[in-house]
């Protein structure tokens, strides 16, 4: 007798993880007696790195652990600190214990002046604290240090699991804190657990896993492939049946899915509701041939034909709105796609329950949900044709458009607006975008999504008529400065003045010889004084006294350094006279600075005093 059966798949117990859970086990016991520890996890997509932090969480939470998490999301290698931010909002929320400590709003208001998207989860007419105009990089510390504060200051309560996962998608500077925080916090509860996967590991992260070894800051763990018995375990906890999983169809899944356990739960899925596995007699077994459906080359043939079956089982309305959901991104607003969907709450509510009771989305907050793994989000965007992609991101990113004030835009919808209007082909609102998020980035001091930022700007400004702004290819210049790659830095740099120079733009065509002087004083000194000198000649045509002193306080810097302390002397003297008629109080200041720093190398300790 065939049996029609419909069980929830997913596998209800940990399988074949026996030693990676007690040796968490046994790092969260030794956390509690006050010993910091980091847990490095690895492995491939869906073979359970999640489910394995899943059930850490669990016994942490039994032994008195407040938990914390964070996530990474594809998008986020360009938006600075998303993973933070993610945690951040949990932690301001009311329903977090945290909120009952009362000092939680001093430190929401600090942290407002590092991450503006902290601000809309302050209470009402909480003051926010005005940002300083420190440089970046003395920004980047005093936010380093304020976390710092913030989790030890936590950790006085009650013990800590801090979980971040997929750093593969982490920005730089994210992976930077985190390497902060794990030296910081050796002797306080605090246990790190941070996930990726090891095969798409970026070359910052690889950067940072080393710094952990070099420092012997965390333990690495590295999740394998389930064996064939692991596999068959796996099966007859699913079905809750023992002895009753035929032979074939083990050997079926498990050479479809080599032991993948996301692979496994997705087949099965597919299986089920085409029928190609049925029970009977109380055993399951295969019935028909695995289809073979066009699977896009990124995404596993399993996977992909999987999602398919899957997404035949759901209505018409729901697969259009899971669609959408795969064109906005792993994690995506409920509040955007009910508006592009022109529905109304209730019946977009219902569409959503109909995804996440078909396990494809999660919901992570009232309106935000995710796809329950990359891989499905991915599957179903590579159905799509070209021209839809196109024209789904544009009304995406419209629509984000239209929901917000162009003057309130926070980081994220900054990020967003550029991918979607670029994959839209929207070419002047990607370059818009892309620049303000890359800008962004500049000053969140994250140089590496700077330059993804910029670099699709200027990818879009090539669909256009007319030069790329200098303003552009110098803030890419500066980023790739910021990271060592000199030739690209160089590169970018003589674009702006080339176009400066064209374009007439004299105040740029000063900036830009400048930055080239910078750049050159780090690989060939005598260069770098030719730049500044051009500089200097430049702003003497152009008359203009500010731009007179910065250059001559350059000049002089580059003469004093280059033995030449009598000649810098005048220069600097110059220059502060300049500023003395200008009454620039800051240029004044920073020309003391120097002519201490010449007088002092000149000899003259009075003076340099």
């Amino acid at each position: 007798m065939t049996t029609a059966y419909n069980p929830s798949v997913i596998c209800p117990i940990l399988i074949g993880r026996t030693a990676e859970l007690a040796a968490f086990h046994l790092l969260i016991d030794q956390v509690k007696s006050g010993r910091g520890q980091v847990a490095l996890l690895c492995g491939e997509a869906g073979v359970g790195k999640s489910r394995l932090v899943v059930e850490t969480k669990t016994y942490a939470a039994s032994q008195g652990f407040l938990l914390l998490q964070g996530n990474c999301f594809q998008a986020d290698r360009a938006f600075p600190y998303a993973p933070f931010l993610d945690l951040l909002r949990s932690c301001f929320s009311s329903s977090s214990p945290l909120t009952r400590h009362n000092d939680l709003t001093s430190f929401a208001q600090e942290f407002s002046r590092f991450l503006p998207d902290v601000a809309p989860l302050l209470p009402e007419h909480t003051p926010l604290v005005v940002p300083s105009s420190l440089d970046p990089e003395q920004e980047q510390r005093r936010l380093f240090a304020l976390l710092l504060h913030f989790f030890t200051r936590a950790a006085t309560h009650q013990p800590l699991l801090f979980i971040v996962e997929d750093l593969h998608w982490s920005d730089e500077s994210s992976l930077e804190l985190l390497l902060f925080l794990a030296r910081g916090c050796r002797h306080l509860p605090i246990l790190f657990v941070l996930t990726y996967r090891s095969d798409e590991v970026s070359p910052e992260l690889r950067h940072s896993l080393a710094e952990f070894d070099r420092e012997h800051l965390a333990q690495d763990f590295s999740l394998q492939r389930l064996a064939r018995a692991d596999v068959d375990a796996m099966l007859q906890a699913i079905f809750a049946m023992h002895q009753a999983v035929h032979t074939g169809l083990l050997e079926s899944i498990y050479q479809l899915t080599e032991g993948n356990p996301f692979f496994i739960e997705e087949v099965l899925k597919s299986l089920i509701a085409t029928g190609e596995i049925t029970s009977r007699e109380g055993v399951w077994e295969r019935t028909l041939l695995f289809g073979t459906h066009k699977r896009h080359s990124s995404i596993p043939r399993s996977v992909q034909d999987a999602v398919y079956q899957r997404t035949k089982q759901l209505s018409a309305r729901a697969r259009q709105v899971l669609t959408l959901a795969a064109v906005a991104g792993r994690r995506f607003d409920f509040t955007i796609l009910q508006q592009v969907m022109h529905a109304d709450a209730s019946h977009m509510l219902a569409l959503m329950k109909e995804l996440v009771e078909a396990q494809f989305v999660v919901e992570e907050a009232a309106d935000q949900f995710a796809f329950r793994h990359a891989l499905t989000r991915q599957a179903v965007y590579s159905e799509l044709l070209a021209g839809e992609r196109r024209a789904w991101h544009r009304t995406i990113a419209e629509t984000i458009e239209q929901s917000s004030s162009l003057s309130s835009v926070l980081d994220d919808q900054l990020v967003d607006l550029a991918y979607h209007f670029y994959e839209a082909g929207v070419w002047s609102k990607a370059a818009e975008y892309g620049q303000r998020a890359g800008e962004r980035a500049l000053i969140l001091y994250a140089p590496r999504a700077a330059i993804e930022h910029l670099t699709r700007a200027l990818g879009a400004l090539s669909h256009l008529d007319g030069t790329p702004p200098a303003t552009v290819l110098r803030a890419r210049g500066q980023a790739y400065e910021t990271i060592g790659e000199f030739e690209q830095a160089r590169a970018d740099y003589e674009h702006a003045l080339s176009i400066a120079q064209q374009t007439q733009d004299s105040i740029m065509e000063w900036q830009s010889l400048l930055d080239m002087g910078f750049l050159w004083a780090g690989r060939d000194y005598a260069q770098a004084g030719q730049w500044f000198r051009r500089s200097l000649d430049l702003a003497q045509a152009l008359a203009d006294p500010k731009l007179h002193a910065r250059s001559l306080n350059r000049v002089g810097n580059w003469l004093v350094n280059t033995g030449r302390a009598a000649d810098s002397l005048h220069a600097h003297q110059e220059a502060l006279a300049l500023f003395e008629l200008l009454h620039d109080t800051q240029g004044m200041a920073e020309t003391f600075d120097l002519l201490g720093m010449a007088n002092g190398i000149y000899g003259d300790r009075v003076n340099a005093v």
